[in-house]
């Protein structure tokens, strides 16, 4: 009975150190630019060389 006791106490400091992080996230701005993020993983980068012909 003790060891439930244990883990439920476990589980509440990690819920709330996982509630804080995501707070600290909103407080600096992570979520600011969800479609910039979407949208540059459809474009590729300019290469910086020109490549050899063949």
């Amino acid at each position: 009975m003790t060891s439930i006791l244990y883990l439920i106490g476990i589980s509440l400091c990690l819920g709330l150190i996982g509630l804080a992080g995501f707070l600290w996230s909103l407080r600096n701005g992570q979520y600011e630019d969800m479609e910039g993020a979407a949208n540059r993983i459809l474009f590729d980068d300019m290469p910086d060389q020109p490549r050899p012909k063949r």
